[in-house]
Order: structure tokens, then C-alpha cells, then sequence
């Protein structure tokens, strides 16, 4: 692997940007080991039609320019991806907040933006593995199939590729057990990389298509479908219906109501369409908790069965 470089560029930012709130999405959790966010700025990796690359984002100050770095043989194709990943395309002044809350979480977190990797099929893996589990068994599975069937990225910063789901659809479903999946979400994973090129064609529809045409493959509901047009896209409207807290954290932070089901949560949301995502995404932001009466969701153990 040719760890060249790297090549640079810089990026004027619209406004305020929180890099660090902005790419959060990005990563599966503390032990994703496919990116860093670090006080030297965002690390991540990225396969692209040129090869692999390493990027790093960073800013000088809040207001100032993107500024990027890229090591690998798809360098340049990482660096034209970095506007999207950082949120430089993203505009966040179509939300007109009518809760109060939401007004003073935007004041607060006015560098947050959405960001966009413009590749679907690296969103559908952790959604995939995401499905009907409790989050801490979706980031460990996601840690340990990239360990297992990952690679070493370009670059000095030492994080892996996550595996190409081509890669994936080759593996046998019994050797995702270990890591925490049963043969459902195994041979999930093997159909989206069995149907690829045809997944990823999708990126040139409108995110609403997209959303609709993934619910074609067996398998993929609005949530899992939802989770990967959000990131993809960077669609300020794709509602995740389905989730175990989503509706909870809606409810609870917008009507004072501690439990709610997604049609309530579609509801109270129903005066921000077409900017549902944004608003959910300042309320996980603010880090309000939502009051708890007991286990939501109980851990299975798949890996230990």
C-alpha cells in the first residue's frame, strides 16, 4: 500500500463549525477503530474508487478554514469528500425553532452541522449491525468485524479500513457468531455486498428515493434505512422510526412527556419537517437524560451463545 504523501488542502468554513460535534455521527463508538477524534483534529479512513486513504480535518479556530491532509492512493478523492464530511455543505439556518429549548440549543451549538460522506454502503454496515440490539452490542460487533476483516490504513495515525462489504458478503455466517452477530445480520451483510454497485448507484437519487429503494431489499427497514441516508446524505430529515429511545428523547425534551411511541414523536416533530434529523440530532447533543424506569432493552450476549 502506497502511504504517500500526504497531500493537503483548505476549506473555507459558511460560519461557526464544531468539527468534533459534526463528525460524531461518524464514529461507532470509543473503540471504533477506524477514526480518532483527538485535540490534533479528526482522523478517519476512507475507501474510495481510487484506493484507500487516511484523512485529517482540523481548524485553526472555530470560525476559520477546514484545513485537511490525505495519505494513501485515493488521497485526492478523500480530500474532495472532505467539504461533505466536515458539514461545509450542510445549511442549518432552514430550522426555525419554535421550542424554546431548541432555540437555545442552536445558540449553543451553532458549529454543529451534518455531515455528508457521500458513500452508502459504509453507513448500512454499523446500521445493519445496529438492528434490534442494545447500541453496546452494535459497537462491539462493528469494532471486532473491522479488526477481524479490516485492514491497516495509509497514514501515520495507525487506524484500520473498515472491510469492504465485498469483502464481507465472501465471509461464512458462522464466523461473525464470535463477534457478536447470528445468521441473520451475517447474511445481511453478505447481500448488500452481493448487491454493491447497485446499492451505491443510489447516491445519485434524492435521499427520499434512496430511503424508499432500500426498503426494497429484504431486510432493511425505515430505521436501518434511515441511519445510512442521514449519514450519506447528510439528510436533515431522515427520522430513525423504530428506535428504542429516539421517541422517548423527543418526547421528553419537547412536551415533558418520558415515554412516547414514534407516532408521537412524528407529532412533535411534525412542525420541523424537512429538518427532523437536525432538531433530533441538537437534542442528542444537549446530553439531556430521559428519566428511567428500568431496562428498555436487555443484551442478548450473541457472541457468548
Amino acid at each position: 500500500m502506497d502511504d504517500a504523501g500526504p497531500i493537503s488542502a483548505s476549506f473555507p468554513a459558511p460560519g461557526p463549525l464544531d468539527l468534533r460535534l459534526t463528525l460524531a455521527p461518524l464514529q461507532h463508538g470509543s473503540g471504533d477503530p477506524t477514526i480518532r477524534i483527538g485535540r490534533d483534529g479528526v482522523w478517519l479512513t476512507r475507501r474510495t474508487e481510487t484506493g484507500p486513504a487516511s484523512l485529517r480535518l482540523w481548524t485553526d479556530d472555530p470560525g476559520g478554514a477546514v484545513r485537511a491532509e490525505a495519505w494513501g492512493p485515493g488521497a485526492a478523492a478523500a480530500l474532495q469528500a472532505a467539504p461533505g464530511l466536515a458539514g461545509l455543505l450542510d445549511d442549518p439556518s432552514p430550522l426555525e425553532p419554535q421550542h424554546p429549548l431548541l432555540r437555545e440549543l442552536q445558540r449553543r451549538f451553532a458549529g454543529l452541522r451534518l455531515p455528508r460522506t457521500g458513500q452508502l454502503l459504509p453507513t448500512l454496515v454499523p446500521a445493519i449491525l445496529g438492528q434490534k440490539v442494545t447500541a453496546g452490542e452494535a459497537l462491539a460487533a462493528y469494532a471486532a468485524i473491522v479488526r477481524r476483516f479490516g485492514e491497516p490504513a495509509p497514514g501515520p495515525a495507525g487506524l484500520l479500513l473498515a472491510p469492504a462489504t465485498a469483502r464481507l458478503a465472501e465471509v461464512p455466517y458462522f464466523e461473525f457468531h464470535p463477534l457478536g452477530l447470528e445468521r441473520r445480520r451475517s447474511e445481511l451483510l453478505a447481500l448488500i455486498g452481493r448487491r454493491g454497485p447497485e446499492i451505491e448507484a443510489l447516491m445519485m437519487l434524492p435521499p427520499g428515493d434512496a430511503y424508499a429503494r432500500l426498503q426494497k431489499i429484504r431486510g432493511i427497514g425505515p430505521w436501518t434505512a434511515a441511519e445510512a441516508t442521514r449519514i450519506a446524505f447528510g439528510d436533515p430529515d431522515a427520522v430513525s422510526l423504530g428506535d428504542a429511545h429516539i421517541p422517548d428523547l423527543v418526547a421528553w425534551t419537547l412536551a415533558g412527556e418520558p415515554r412516547a411511541d414514534d407516532g408521537r414523536m412524528l407529532e412533535l416533530l411534525e412542525p420541523y419537517r424537512g429538518q427532523r434529523a437536525r432538531v433530533i440530532r441538537l437534542l442528542e447533543a444537549s446530553g439531556i437524560k430521559i428519566p428511567r424506569y428500568g431496562p428498555r432493552f436487555a443484551s442478548r450476549g450473541i457472541g457468548r451463545i
